[in-house]
């Protein structure tokens, strides 16, 4: 399977994961402990795919392309270059790699922050609207994630990636439907807002592969794209994970409790299972690309 294809089907399989997990609550009831046990693997998927995955791999990828770059216009044949001699030649190489993450993490910030100023301030409403705009700009940034996962051409990576999103997204698609449902919106409203959610990550990772596909041509000049938005999506699932999907579950509220019923009984850290569920999924994408070359 070409990397074309196994994108599109990659987007086809979020877009109807996403969408399954958020009927569930409008044809059938499901335990909340259950899905705090989903949602609490799935934060630890995206920290351990963030750590352990998508930033070694964008720094790989950054520092490959210019060694590459290096070897080509410069060097004469026979001579080698490392990592230190990258650096000597492009001293601002690794302001790069943080600047991505400190952007990506600050993005996520601001879109929860203007999310919940407007949900505060505003009826019913407007306030079903911004809770699923500000989710459907969480969802794009997963999509930017795998994306950019798919144009390194390392299936493992790139399935790493896929498995976090969607054990973030399932719950997330199915908190969203049960809050709309909670503010009283019909049912054919309630699917429409679905939809928008569930499209949102596969047309973000069609068009960051395709984006970035064409990087070739001239895209952030001399620096590796690819590189640069695999840093940034490992700052917006840091920020995902630490400052939305945990406390959640460890106190029984959040940043985004508004996807949540707000009568939920609160909680003094994770209980032994999560906290389980919590370490294996940290740990789990380490283990998987422990023998992952380059």
């Amino acid at each position: 399977m070409t990397d074309s294809a196994g994108i599109v089907v990659l987007s086809f399989l979020m877009f109807i994961g996403s969408l399954a997990a958020g009927l569930v609550p409008l044809v059938c009831s499901f335990s909340e402990s259950n899905l705090d046990l989903v949602s609490t693997f799935g934060a630890g998927l995206l920290v351990g795919a963030a750590l352990a995955v998508i930033i070694p791999e964008g720094v790989n990828m950054l520092f490959s392309e210019k060694i590459r770059e290096l070897k080509i216009a410069t060097l004469p044949p026979g001579v080698t270059v490392v990592g230190q001699d990258v650096e000597q030649r492009n001293p601002n190489l690794h302001v790069y790699i943080g600047a991505s993450l400190v952007f990506g993490f600050i993005f996520m910030m601001l879109v929860d922050q203007l999310s919940s100023q407007r949900k505060d301030s505003e009826g019913s409403t407007k306030k079903t609207f911004t809770a699923t705009v500000g989710l459907v700009v969480h969802a794009a940034a997963d999509g930017i994630a795998l994306g950019a996962a798919a144009t390194t051409a390392q299936k493992d990576v790139e399935a790493i990636v896929f498995l976090a999103i969607m054990l973030h997204k399932a719950p997330a698609a199915f908190g969203l439907v049960t809050f709309l449902m909670h503010e009283n919106l019909v049912r054919n409203t309630i699917r429409r807002h679905l939809f928008v959610f569930s499209s949102a990550a596969p047309m973000a990772a069609l068009i960051t592969f395709y984006g970035l596909s064409q990087e070739g041509k001239a895209t952030l000049s001399s620096v590796n794209g690819t590189a640069i938005a695999m840093l940034f999506s490992a700052g917006t699932f840091l920020y995902v994970a630490a400052v939305h999907v945990l406390p959640e579950i460890a106190y029984g509220g959040g940043s985004h409790s508004s996807s949540r019923d707000s009568s939920r009984r609160e909680k003094n850290g994770f209980t032994k299972t999560e906290l389980v569920c919590l370490v294996v999924g940290s740990v789990l994408p380490l283990f998987l690309t422990m023998f992952h070359g380059h």
